[in-house]
């Protein structure tokens, strides 16, 4: 015997979340997703580690495969430094524990290109900063968005810790809709993630899985 009314409960979530994923507005944000993070190359091996730990390179690949499917635009939001480091912030211990793990993140060098599970393919978009904490501010981010009527932005990647949840915070700033996937984003201990999704972003975002999203973008489409 089923439960009627979780079922329409359920049928009712993904339609509104269908409805806030539409295609025609929604972009798809992949947050320093790039070798020298999560990948072969990484200078944050814990970070890598945890990632690892959740299955996070196979959710965000599954959160691509499904926009792409849907035609959202898919954007790798690389991190980046400026030769000879030409206008890097030095103002966190974030940025000198960089520095002295020898993150260079040069424009073109391996640690800043995404990983290839994730790509980039024909017809993304890789957006480099090359300040801050977040691409909302510390690169072109929020102009192309508004400039292609972009009204909701889907978040995944790294890290719960400081760049997803400042990610978030401005994209709400700026009045856009956010969608953070839940299994599709990690932090530094994992639990200490886990906790930021319940108690900070799923007050000011909404919060799906992967599979919802591709559901939902699949009913959409």
């Amino acid at each position: 015997m089923t439960d009627s009314g979780a079922d329409h409960d359920d049928s009712a979530r993904l339609a509104r979340l269908a409805r806030l994923v539409d295609p025609s507005r929604s972009a798809l944000l992949v947050q320093e997703m790039q070798q020298g993070v999560v990948g072969q190359l990484s200078g944050l091996p814990a970070l890598a580690e945890a990632a690892a730990s959740v299955g996070l390179v196979e959710h965000v690949a599954a959160v691509v495969d499904a926009a792409r499917l849907a035609a959202v635009p898919v954007i790798h939001c690389t991190a980046e430094n400026l030769p000879a480091g030409f206008g890097a912030n030095r103002n966190a211990r974030l940025f000198a524990a960089a520095r002295k793990a020898g993150m260079e993140n040069l424009p073109g060098s391996g640690p800043v290109r995404p990983i290839p599970e994730v790509g980039p393919l024909p017809g993304d978009v890789v957006l480099p900063r090359y300040h801050g904490l977040s691409p909302m501010t510390g690169s072109a981010l929020d102009s192309l968005l508004r400039n292609h009527g972009i009204t909701t932005v889907v978040v995944v990647g790294v890290s719960l810790n400081v760049a997803i949840p400042n990610l978030v915070f401005d994209a709400v700033n700026r009045a856009y809709q956010v969608v953070v996937v839940s299994d599709a984003v990690a932090g530094v201990p994992v639990a200490y993630g886990e906790q930021v999704l319940a108690h900070t972003l799923s007050l000011i975002a909404t919060l799906a899985t992967a599979g919802e999203l591709a559901e939902a973008w699949a009913t959409a489409a």
